[in-house]
């Protein structure tokens, strides 16, 4: 479309039937500058002027639909990256979150999943994420996924002022889509269908979207969750940070460790056993008091101490506790049944602790022990309680310490995680029971110093 003509005259001004933009008080559209003949001869095009008006109702509406006025406050500049006394772990993932957040509202490509506890932020940096492309002028979409499905529902009414085709391509069709929340919303087959409607319409599509939620990816539909886990398009973060409305004390205690009870246990109480043991069983110990020394320091993915009872594995993994305590990080050692059954107790009229919360609590420890794992009973109702903490530790890639004997009897949904080489570090100790007179004489000299 030109925007001269010979003689000056301007784009408003050029076409057979005079037809002016909204500031001249006119219609707001234009006849196309082509030539008798050709497909669009005559046909009325909107000019610049009634174009930025289309286009700011278009972000009226959505903003209408999402509720981002209610949201204004959420911003990157409000957020606090490093958190309120926080330890230097969930401080660090938070940093990395955030920065990550603040990446993507620059330039929204792909989708984003933001994963995480109640009240640890990921609403916040979704929300701003909207904000920033707002004031960015283009358009963003924020809407609570429950909110969402009774926005679809209420477009049914024959008073709806939308109707609900509408209301549907508006979300499946925004440049930038945000869902707060999935996992919130009652699973009916309606509610499951259309929302995977608008997941695999977005995902064939590319269509930038920000997806929150406090629930681990195996609780979803699974159609959806395979979108979700799809590394060519989706970045997933995980957020350790606790209830920023939670107090200092109750984020640092937790009723769950056995600590305690293997304050003894650390790398300098532990022996080789060099007079008693055979070559090759002194090295086995030493291989893994070597692994777990260094992986103490630093801890990073899984770590899968095995062999017979008394061997040593339960030493060592409780030495790689004391030393991140001793190094001033929070660390969560637990004996499976006893795990198995603190999860039981929330059921209980009389817990004070929900299930979420203590389940949340587990999952997300910046380091898990897990000792004698195997020895729990196999009920389908405990398989799966551990299926779950071991999927989303290993897909978050938590730091994790896990005990058994050789015999232990192990779900094979866990193995599939356990003997991932990319992601845990299988130690045997091939050494009998710590019961030797040898042993006890050495600990007893290491008392005493």
């Amino acid at each position: 479309m030109s925007t001269d003509q010979p003689g000056g005259k301007s784009a408003h001004q050029k076409t057979s039937t005079p037809v002016t933009c909204p500031i001249c008080s006119g219609a707001g559209y234009l006849r196309e500058d082509v030539p008798v003949g050709h497909p669009r001869f005559g046909q009325l095009v909107a000019c610049q002027c009634m174009q930025a008006r289309l286009e700011a109702q278009h972000l009226s509406d959505l903003r209408a639909v999402s509720n981002l006025d209610a949201m204004a406050r959420y911003t990157l500049d409000r957020f606090m990256p490093d958190g309120v006394g926080l330890t230097e772990d969930k401080r660090k993932n938070l940093r990395k979150v955030y920065e990550a957040v603040q990446g993507y509202a620059e330039e929204p490509r792909g989708w984003l999943v933001l994963l995480g506890g109640y009240g640890c932020g990921k609403t916040h940096l979704a929300a701003a994420i909207a904000n920033e492309q707002v004031v960015r002028g283009q358009p963003a979409l924020f809407v609570v996924v429950p909110d969402l499905l009774d926005h679809l529902r209420a477009a049914y009414s024959p008073h709806s002022p939308t109707a609900y085709d509408v209301r549907f391509d508006q979300v499946r069709n925004a440049p930038l889509l945000i869902l707060d929340d999935l996992g919130a919303h009652s699973s009916t087959e309606w509610a499951q269908e259309k929302l995977f409607q608008i997941f695999n319409h977005r995902y064939n599509a590319r269509l930038s979207t920000v997806i929150t939620s406090n629930q681990e990816l195996e609780a979803i539909d699974i159609r959806i969750r395979s979108r979700l886990i799809d590394p060519d398009l989706v970045q997933i973060c995980t957020i350790l940070a606790p209830d920023f409305r939670a107090s200092g004390a109750e984020q640092a205690s937790s009723e769950l460790s056995s600590l305690s009870l293997h304050s003894e246990q650390t790398f300098d109480t532990f022996s080789l056993r060099n007079k008693e043991l055979s070559a090759d069983q002194v090295a086995s110990l030493q291989q893994a008091f070597t692994f777990a020394s260094s992986y103490a320091e630093n801890p990073e993915d899984w770590v899968l101490l095995s062999g017979s009872y008394g061997c040593g594995k339960t030493h060592l993994a409780a030495a790689i506790a004391n030393r991140r305590v001793q190094l001033g990080y929070p660390a969560l050692f637990v004996v499976v049944p006893d795990l198995l059954d603190h999860l039981r107790a929330t059921y209980a009229p009389s817990s004070i602790v929900p299930y979420d919360k203590r389940l949340e609590e587990i999952r997300s420890a910046p380091l898990l022990v897990l000792d004698d794992l195997g020895t729990h009973s196999a009920t389908p109702w405990a398989q799966e309680k551990l299926y779950q903490i071991f999927d989303y530790r290993y897909n978050a890639r938590l730091p994790t310490v896990i005990t058994a004997t050789d015999d232990a009897n192990i779900d094979e949904r866990l193995k599939t995680r356990l003997f991932d080489r990319g992601r845990c570090t299988n130690l045997r100790i091939n050494a009998p029971s710590y019961r030797g007179s040898e042993a006890r004489a050495w600990q007893q000299s290491r008392r005493r110093r």
